[in-house]
Parts: structure tokens; C-alpha cells; sequence
């Protein structure tokens, strides 16, 4: 009789003693070894994923050339820039295929290639961060973008350089050993130049002491990152990272650095002998002649410059690229716009006329690419607003309406002596 009481073929608890009692062909299981058998799963793939080299991002190797060309899609011009970006996130992923391979020191022939960490310099809106978030959009490997201004020195408020790598735990959902073969760009890197060329004697605790707090961060060492931004939650367990393989770029306008650069290539000499075609033509675009020198005299520290021994500038936007930036890119401003009016069902058209006309109000006004958007909006808020409500199914943008919109919003009176 007792042989026909059912019971779990696995601890051997009857069927009285358990709450659910699953059978099968030939056994039966209960709950209870349902969830220990769900415990042991749940920690040996865990373990399996800690071993699994890049469990969470495959890499695919793009071409610098292939980079460009997808980076030609969102941003125009800056061929300089994208360059080197691309070459740099290129041997990045070499770097990553290379280091696991090449393991050939019995022989001798061991070689590491070092990471070259970037830095770009460029005036307000003309594309830096956008370069940046288009780069993301492209890379199997995880991607953030931090911002410098709000780091202080520990023990200060604001934010430890630490959080840089907690904002990429977070991209790849804490998975630390994607995490550490990423890419981080740090925005507003000039925010944190120390004020004066000269080591401070007071504390520059958003400034100089960042930069110090950053050294070993970009050339590579095990750091302690607290997962959810150290100084709210104290109590938390740390995550270690090594950050040998996560390629820094920094980006940063360096307002002000043009006349350190017109020092140094002495654009304001005079005499019979000096050529002032060759004069102007250096003044107009003095940020292609930067170097690690002007950005020390600027205010970053020379032990920050010797980790990003790549130097790069973005160009300033004429009127010629400021007009192809709104018409051609992608995700191009009046692209844009006529999409949030076929939403509506009204189909928008632009003259060239007012195209020309927001161009030469871009440029006066020197507010580089960001400058449309806010010239764009100060057109067009007053048809967003009122054609929603009406039965128009069509609305043309002229000159005529351009102007008078225009001279009523705010914008008018930005204008640059």
C-alpha cells in the first residue's frame, strides 16, 4: 500500500508533505527542487559568463573608411576629425582582438600595442558631441558619454571621476568584462583646466584636482566602482574594472585657446615682408594648429596631455556647411521639421530663400550648428501652434513670413557686434 503513496524522486518527500508535486514519465518532482534546481542553473551560467571572454557584445570589425563613411551620413565636414576617430576606434578593436592571440613571449615576439586616447578641440556647435553620440550609434562594444563638469576632487561635492565607469556599467548592463573593452567620451573637458598655468597654492578641487583624479583612470589601472554612483549610497558592495583596454576621447570647445595658438605662430606680426593673404587665411581657422602645448598653457595638466597624445580640432562651419547641415544629413533640421508636420497631415515646404536667410542669421550670430535650431524655432513655434488646430493640409514656409516671425521672437536681439 505504501508503494502507491506518491513522492518527490528527488528528496523523497511525499506527496502530503509538499504543495505541488510534478510528474513525469517515470518520477515526480516538487516545488521546493524546482527552485533549488533553478538556484544552480542561475549560478553556473553565471560562472560560465565570467569566464566567456566578451559574453555580451561581438565585435565586428569596420574599416576606418567604413566609420567614415557612416559618420559622413550624420555629420558634414570634419573630415579631419572623423579620421582620426575612425582610425582610433579601428586599432581599438584591434587592440582587443590582438591581446588575447598574441601571447608569444616563450618566442620573444610579444608586442602591446598601447591604447591612444584622443582629444578634440572645437568651437561651440560644430559637432563634437554629435561625432561622438554617431559613433555610438555604429560600435558592437559598449559606449558612454560622460560629462566633465560635474566631477570635484574626492571628497567634495559633486561626483568622483569613478562615476565615468559607473555610467558604463550601466550601458552594458553591468557586465564588467564588456565594460572593459569600451569607449568613453568625456564631454567638457575644458571645464576642468586649472585657472592659471601655474600649480595652484589654493585647492582647485573642480579643476586641477579632477585632472589629477583622472590620471590613472585614462592610462589604466583596477578601479573600485560603486554600481549606482558612490556617494548617495555609501553601503554598497564595489565592482572592480580594469581599465587598460577602455579607449578615453575627450572633447571640449577651449573658448579662448585661439589666442594662445596666435601667440605661439605669431599671426600678429607686421612689417614689408609679411604675406596678409597667408595672414588672414591662418586667422580664420587658427584651431588647426593646435598642439599639446597651447592646451597646457590653456590649463590641463601635463601629466593629462601625456595620456592623450592624440590632439585633433573640428573646424568652425562657414555658411556653406551650416546650409548642408540643414537640408542633407540623416537626421537633418528641416527633415526634422517636415516630419513633425506630416504627423499632423500637413505637408510642410521651405524656399530656398529662407533657407539662405537662417544661414546668414546662423552666422552672425556665431551659435554654430546648435544656432539654426534655435533660429528654426523662433520661425516656425507660431505655425506648430496654431496649424494643429486648423484644417490646413499643406503650409508654405517664404521669406516674407520667415522674417517677420523671426524679428518678433527673442532671437533678434542676439545679434554680435
Amino acid at each position: 500500500m505504501a508503494k502507491n503513496i506518491l513522492h518527490c524522486s528527488f528528496c523523497g518527500r511525499s506527496r502530503d508533505e509538499v504543495k505541488i508535486l510534478i510528474a513525469g514519465q517515470e518520477g515526480h518532482i516538487c516545488e521546493n527542487c524546482v527552485e533549488h534546481a533553478r538556484e544552480i542553473i542561475d549560478q553556473e551560467l553565471m560562472v560560465r559568463d565570467e569566464k566567456a571572454p566578451n559574453s555580451s557584445f561581438k565585435l565586428t570589425i569596420k574599416k576606418p573608411i567604413e566609420i567614415k563613411k557612416f559618420l559622413d551620413e550624420y555629420v558634414i565636414g570634419q573630415d579631419e576629425a572623423k579620421k582620426v576617430l575612425a582610425v582610433a576606434v579601428y586599432n581599438h578593436y584591434k587592440r582587443l582582438q590582438q591581446r588575447p592571440a598574441d601571447v608569444n613571449a616563450a618566442a620573444g615576439n610579444e608586442i602591446e600595442i598601447e591604447k591612444s586616447n584622443i582629444i578634440m578641440v572645437g568651437e561651440t556647435g560644430t559637432g563634437k558631441t554629435l561625432l561622438a553620440k554617431s559613433i555610438a550609434r555604429m560600435l558592437n562594444v559598449p559606449f558612454a558619454i560622460v560629462d566633465a563638469t560635474v566631477f570635484t576632487e574626492a571628497g567634495y561635492v559633486g561626483e568622483d571621476v569613478e562615476s565615468i565607469l559607473t555610467r558604463l556599467l550601466q550601458v552594458c548592463n553591468y557586465d564588467v568584462n564588456a565594460a572593459e573593452k569600451g569607449i568613453v567620451y568625456i564631454d567638457e573637458i575644458d571645464k576642468i583646466a586649472r585657472k592659471g598655468d601655474n600649480p595652484s597654492i589654493t585647492r582647485d578641487v573642480s579643476g586641477e584636482g579632477v585632472q589629477q583624479g583622472m590620471l590613472k583612470l585614462l592610462e589604466g589601472t583596477d578601479v573600485l566602482v560603486p554600481p549606482q554612483g558612490g556617494r548617495k549610497h555609501p553601503e554598497q558592495k564595489l565592482i572592480k574594472i580594469n581599465t587598460q583596454n577602455i579607449l578615453f576621447i575627450c572633447g571640449g570647445a577651449f573658448d579662448g585657446i585661439d589666442k594662445i595658438i596666435a601667440r605661439r605662430v605669431q599671426t600678429n606680426t607686421i612689417g614689408f615682408n609679411v604675406d596678409k593673404t597667408l595672414q588672414e587665411n591662418m586667422k580664420k581657422n587658427l584651431l588647426r594648429y593646435v598642439n599639446a602645448t597651447d592646451l597646457k598653457q590653456f590649463g590641463l595638466i601635463p601629466e593629462l596631455l601625456g595620456r592623450l597624445p592624440v590632439v585633433t580640432h573640428l573646424d568652425p562651419l562657414d555658411a556653406e556647411t551650416l546650409r548642408a547641415i540643414l537640408t542633407q544629413p540623416k537626421n537633418a533640421l528641416m527633415k526634422q521639421y517636415k516630419k513633425l508636420f506630416e504627423l499632423e497631415g500637413i505637408d510642410l515646404t521651405i524656399e530656398n530663400d529662407v533657407l539662405d536667410f537662417m544661414v546668414e542669421r546662423a552666422v552672425e550670430y556665431k551659435l554654430g550648428a546648435r544656432g539654426l535650431r534655435s533660429i528654426c524655432e523662433g520661425i516656425l513655434t507660431d505655425a506648430m501652434f496654431e496649424l494643429p488646430s486648423s484644417k490646413e493640409t499643406s503650409f508654405t514656409l517664404d521669406l516674407d513670413y520667415a522674417k517677420r516671425k523671426f524679428d518678433k521672437s527673442k532671437l533678434s536681439l542676439l545679434k554680435v557686434a
